[in-house]
């Protein structure tokens, strides 16, 4: 228990190490996604506390400050946040909780060579020093045939959130790059991105129920496993407070961001994948009826078998059939890729390591 003790803390403290305890203000970007006509990015700009002089630099008793550090991050209001991306410049203002979206029409084009774009970050508040950070943004190349548009959690990693103690032993105690990944999901997802042809570089966005404070937890699973692309990760704000105790509806959040990346690329064919667990079904099947032209596929990883869940994921199925987009109630990542590989999204060689990661 004492090593998964300190698992939980190093884990839960590590986003406050890069600032060495110096505390004091920061914007916090997140990697955004884009077309050639309009770029997205999200962030939050707070203040953090300082260590003190008795706190030691290493050991439990300074990953409980940072902890508590980390918890008393305080998200600043109404501050003005400058960004630049190329030579195409806007201004957006944080809310509430210090939390800012910018959507940045891109009127001066960006290099069409490359795929990710440094956007700049300026942030100047009275009586203290500027704030400088940066962004990566990703656009698609102009070739690219198919967006892919997925869950996280029970889709590509098991989280098995019905099981508390057991979802924080596979999170924190077994290995990242072993143990937390669905087995052949990260081959699944190279296949998706690199297309029929090996090369298309498709656009991979994943969009979880969970809290922005776990975004640097899920940057590390998605390097550990070597899943594209970058990620590209839209989690949500809870916005907890004594007058709304509980989060927004993960499946609003879900559906509305699905609509947004859907409007950006408004040319491109899509795949969506999730899990049976939740409501990515019924959202899903809804994208589907409004976009009836745009959605090739929907994977649904089963992850339990209840015959009255089973029961409204196959009506669902029958559904939408009349748009001719198939909702395939996978046992595994093999079974989605055997269908991508028969619709021609991805190759016999991307099917193959599939094949491999699965069942070794």
């Amino acid at each position: 228990m004492t090593g998964l003790f300190r698992r939980l803390l190093r884990n839960a403290a590590r986003p406050m190490k890069r600032d060495r305890g110096r505390g004091g203000y920061v914007v916090h970007p997140y990697r955004g996604y884009g077309s050639r006509h309009e770029a997205f990015l999200m962030g939050r700009v707070f203040r953090q506390t300082s260590l003190g002089e008795r706190i030691p630099r290493y050991g439990v008793l300074r990953d409980l400050a940072d902890i508590v550090r980390r918890l008393l991050r305080h998200g600043l209001p109404e501050v003005t946040v400058k960004v630049r991306l190329g030579d195409n410049v806007t201004t957006v203002t944080t809310d509430r909780d210090g939390y800012f979206d910018v959507h940045l029409p891109l009127e001066h084009p960006l290099p069409r060579e490359a795929t990710w774009h440094h956007a700049d970050l300026h942030v100047v508040m009275p009586g203290a020093e500027p704030v400088h950070s940066f962004a990566e943004v990703y656009v698609p190349q102009v070739g690219a045939d198919l967006l892919v548009i997925s869950d996280i959690d029970d889709t590509v990693m098991y989280t098995g959130v019905a099981n508390t103690l057991r979802m924080v032993h596979r999170l924190f105690v077994k290995q990242a790059h072993q143990r937390m990944a669905f087995p052949g999901a990260a081959a699944l997802y190279q296949a998706l991105h690199a297309g029929r042809s090996g090369n298309a570089k498709r656009p991979i966005l994943y969009v979880s129920r969970g809290p922005w404070s776990i975004y640097e937890m899920l940057e590390e699973f998605f390097q550990l496993n070597r899943i594209p692309v970058g990620p590209i990760l839209f989690l949500r704000e809870w916005g907890i407070s004594l007058r709304k105790p509980w989060p927004r509806r993960a499946e609003d959040h879900k559906y509305d961001m699905i609509k947004h990346m859907l409007s950006m690329r408004d040319e491109l064919p899509c795949v969506l994948i999730g899990d049976s667990g939740q409501h990515d079904p019924e959202v899903y099947a809804q994208i589907v009826h409004e976009y009836p032209e745009r959605i090739r596929a929907v994977y649904i990883r089963r992850v339990e078998r209840r015959s009255e869940r089973e029961r409204a994921i196959k009506a669902l199925r029958d559904e939408i059939r009349y748009t001719g987009c198939d909702l395939v109630l996978a046992e595994d990542s093999m079974d989605m890729a055997q269908h991508a590989f028969a619709q021609g999204l991805i190759s016999s060689a991307g099917l193959e390591k599939v094949r491999q990661a699965s069942f070794t």
